[in-house]
């Protein structure tokens, strides 16, 4: 937009500070975006923990936290005037999840893995709650530091209690690290993720470890061949800057970044923060280039969502064109 001449005449400036997935990194990153750059809002801000300690400030400072990359239930409950949330929620993602492969897939001891994390809980709570809702129980469970790197004695101790379907509140590295693990045991078994671990440092990790692996996503990855020229021009734009093909966490920054971009101009060129909201709340039915769900937003839901797939209302379809959502 920058290179168009900015909105309205207004150039944007964006400002990133690299917490590496540390709390006390994010905290002081996010207390220089607030008070030494008087940010005007902040979008895209990485982890379940570091929004979750750093939501106080955003409220306080009035500084709407737009679309996080994160999926966990408290980026829009409860309801606050400055969250805006993007995802499906890891919990209704694990949920659904769950669901299909017990009715559809037969699958009769579930287990579970996860970061003893904000991130991880949330994971792990959506796992319990549907096996309880289908008289079940987690049949057993481990979990581990975001750090941790040997996890031969956790798995093995899920092996020995005969788990046909692992829920994993895992993210990349560790997802990698466990799929890996598993088949140097040579054991065979359905590992299931969510969003977090929908990536394709999972998907293209050496010695085919992702295969048995699945993840539910709140969208589809549009890879570069993808029919739609619109993606095509982004892929193209993407990896002529950056050097790679776009991932789906760059894919829906992208499309974060749209919706934000279309909120500025509504808001014409006098921005205020009352503006800024009221165009956010106006937004109804949009759609990204890479075919998400429908954005549809009010005074009062704040959740990238179709009302008729709100959280606690309707599951996602777990079938669509192309790619499968539910894995690789």
């Amino acid at each position: 937009m920058n290179a168009k001449g900015g909105i309205h005449g207004r150039k944007i400036r964006y400002i990133v500070e690299d917490h590496q997935y540390q709390v006390p990194r994010a905290v002081q990153g996010m207390n220089e975006l607030l008070s030494r750059d008087g940010v005007f809002i902040t979008i895209g801000n990485g982890g379940t923990p570091m929004n979750n300690a750093n939501m106080a400030a955003l409220i306080g400072h009035n500084v709407p936290n737009v679309f996080p990359l994160t999926a966990a239930r408290s980026m829009y409950e409860p309801f606050n005037r400055i969250k805006f949330a993007q995802f499906a929620s890891y919990y209704d993602q694990m949920r659904a999840g769950v669901k299909y492969f017990v009715e559809q897939k037969d699958k009769k001891s579930v287990c579970a893995m996860y970061q003893h994390t904000d991130f991880g809980r949330d994971v792990y709570s959506g796992a319990v709650d549907q096996v309880k809702a289908m008289n079940m129980t987690i049949v057993a469970e481990t979990s581990h530091k975001p750090t941790d790197t040997d996890f031969s004695a956790s798995l093995a101790r899920l092996r020995n209690a005969r788990c046909d379907l692992i829920a994993v509140g895992t993210i990349v590295r560790d997802t990698d690290m466990i799929l890996s693990t598993a088949k140097k045991m040579g054991w065979d078994v359905t590992f299931l993720g969510q969003f977090a671990s929908y990536d394709t440092g999972v998907a293209e990790a050496p010695g085919d470890i992702g295969e048995g692996f699945y993840s539910m996503s709140p969208s589809l990855i549009a890879y570069p061949d993808d029919p739609r020229a619109s993606v095509q021009e982004f892929s193209r734009a993407y990896k002529s800057r950056f050097g790679i093909n776009p991932n789906f966490m760059g894919e829906m920054g992208y499309a974060a970044a749209q919706v934000v971009i279309l909120a500025l101009d509504r808001a014409e060129r006098e921005l205020t923060l009352e503006k800024f909201l009221a165009a956010m709340e106006g937004i109804q039915g949009y759609r990204d280039i890479f075919g998400s769900p429908p954005i549809t937003m009010s005074p009062t839901d704040h959740h990238w969502l179709d009302p008729g797939m709100a959280s606690g209302g309707k599951e996602w379809p777990l079938g669509a064109g192309g790619r499968s959502p539910l894995g690789y």
